[in-house]
């Protein structure tokens, strides 16, 4: 066996896997998972979505495929400015009166995924979308079970005035068809969905390709949609559609060189942690241990306290990308943490939690081909227009309503997403891939895998799988896999800590990693329902 699939449902890595076994290569196989993926898993990502992938070609390409939804044209930076009601202590958005940013029509930015899709397969894979599209039809067609991660989603509680999650399957009529119950309210675990909308949308993109989705008679359909009900994307927001493509950012950790994403994504966050964790012993310390944790929670609130004030959509805002990622710049703030001087997270009106309303999927083949990709619908908008059966990102949540600032609302304008699609090289190639879906959790969540991996020399399971920690504010999360004693230490050393329920917290990392026969082994978060398939 010499290839791997990750993802976080069992049926996308299957159906990766069969596309591989069938001739297909990474990118094949990278995107006839993701279509699964959004018909067994809509919620948390769909063709209306954004996202993030790299792809890299042995002897050829090595590129992001950047699709970040980008706010209709019609945006105002101001529009909601006298509607905030509280920031979220993770910096995942802003609470507003009426959750106009949330939920419904409001809330959808340009949906980017489907065109991302078409340009990797036509750049670099082997089979057409019209074949790719099969697997994911079946699955709408005859249905897929709900799973307990699904169910505990669309039942999970609000935090911080955000929406209560059963009202993104309940709300919006034609959501609520493919999605209740018959009697009306959530399907329990094991459940059947089916979803024949879906699949005739993805038969009409197979027999007249991409562009109709984007400007012709499916887009029409989706603009007099958003006409109807006062939403802001328009005709000329689908038809300006486009993926942005261009070259990893690159690193180095422990002599590994290191490729993610550039900005608006997360990977300028990946690499300013790593920079700085190269300054201290981690295996020394010991896994788990008091000075790890705090370590690692002093460097991730550094990265978010740059994020917030420096890292937006580089069309719009000046990112000094060179600064954050500098070796010189991480080494001053090692200095700061050995110097016990502490980072402090600033929030506006802090409270409440982020959403992990996205997905996964590595892919490597017998060639050494590798596909990181991180897709998403943001929060779900709880949108589908009525006959189509998909539902539309609701990216808008995102954003600051504060005009003036990196994350501010601008008409065309990218969010910052934590989203971190990794690659790690050695002399002889991709030695580890790595993603995940948990909003701005995620760069946290690739950067303690890579350091399991790197560090700790975990196998790709153990590395997504070991208690993970995080630090987005001044508190301190950890998962409840953590010893008491540790954070007994940690209270002691002044830090506010608060425990999750959860064994596997924190987004959901999944990765793949290469032996020393050059066949690959991949592990997937076990918080998740997903596998590993090796090929």
């Amino acid at each position: 066996m010499s290839g791997v699939v990750v993802a976080p449902q069992p049926e996308a890595a299957e159906a990766g896997a069969e596309i591989l076994k069938a001739g297909g290569n990474a990118v094949d196989a990278a995107i006839g998972c993701a279509l699964v993926q959004t018909a067994v898993d809509p919620f948390m990502c769909g063709i209306a979505g954004f996202g993030s992938c790299q792809v890299f070609v042995p002897g050829g390409a090595h590129e992001v495929i950047d699709f970040h939804g980008r706010a209709p044209l019609r945006t105002r930076p101001d529009m909601w400015q006298d509607l905030i009601r509280a920031e979220t202590e993770d910096g995942f958005g802003f609470v507003l009166e009426g959750r106009v940013n949330e939920i419904g029509y409001l809330s959808v930015t340009a949906p980017m995924t489907l065109a991302a899709f078409d340009h990797a397969l036509r750049a670099h894979g082997t089979m057409p979308l019209a074949a790719l599209l099969e697997p994911a039809i079946a699955w709408a067609e005859e249905g897929f079970l709900v799973r307990p991660a699904v169910h505990d989603y669309w039942t999970s509680a609000p935090a911080a005035g955000r929406v209560p999650h059963p009202e993104y399957v309940l709300r919006h009529p034609a959501t609520r068809a493919i999605h209740a119950s018959p009697e009306g309210g959530i399907r329990p675990v094991g459940d059947r969905v089916r979803n024949p909308d879906m699949a005739r949308t993805y038969r009409r993109i197979a027999a007249h390709g991409v562009r109709d989705f984007y400007e012709g008679e499916i887009a029409r359909e989706i603009a007099a949609d958003f006409a109807a009900n006062g939403g802001l994307l328009g005709p000329e927001d689908l038809a300006a559609v486009a993926p942005v493509v261009g070259a990893p950012l690159e690193g180095r950790y422990r002599g590994l060189r290191v490729t993610t994403n550039p900005p608006p994504g997360g990977g300028v966050q990946v690499l300013e942690m790593l920079n700085i964790l190269e300054s201290f012993d981690l295996a020394a310390m010991g896994h788990g241990s008091a000075d790890h944790v705090a370590t690692l929670a002093e460097v991730m609130k550094i990265a978010t306290i740059d994020k917030d004030a420096k890292v937006g959509d580089p069309a719009f805002v000046d990112v000094p990308v060179e600064e954050l990622t500098s070796k010189a710049y991480a080494a001053a703030h090692a200095e700061d943490i050995r110097a016990g001087r502490r980072a402090h997270v600033r929030r506006y009106n802090p409270g409440g939690a982020e959403s992990p309303d996205t997905t996964h999927v590595v892919v490597v083949d017998a060639s050494g081909m590798a596909v990181t990709m991180t897709h998403s619908i943001g929060m779900p908008s709880g949108v589908v227009t009525p006959g189509l059966g998909f539902m539309y990102n609701g990216c808008m949540g995102a954003f600051d309503p504060r005009p003036g600032r990196a994350g501010s609302l601008a008409p065309g304008k990218a969010r910052f997403t934590a989203m971190a699609p990794t690659l790690l090289f050695d002399d002889h190639g991709p030695v580890f891939a790595v993603g995940a879906p948990g909003g701005t959790k995620i760069s946290m969540a690739v950067m303690q895998a890579i350091v399991n991996a790197v560090d700790f020399g975990m196998s790709a399971a153990d590395a997504v799988s070991a208690p993970r920690v995080l630090a987005l504010s001044d508190t301190l999360d950890l998962s409840n896999r953590a010893l008491h004693s540790v954070e007994r230490e940690l209270n002691a050393r002044g830090y506010r800590t608060r425990r999750s329920p959860r064994s596997h917290d924190f987004a959901s990392p999944h990765a793949a990693r290469r032996r020393p026969d050059g066949s690959w082994q991949g592990g997937a978060d076990p918080g998740r329902d997903g596998m590993a398939v090796e090929v």
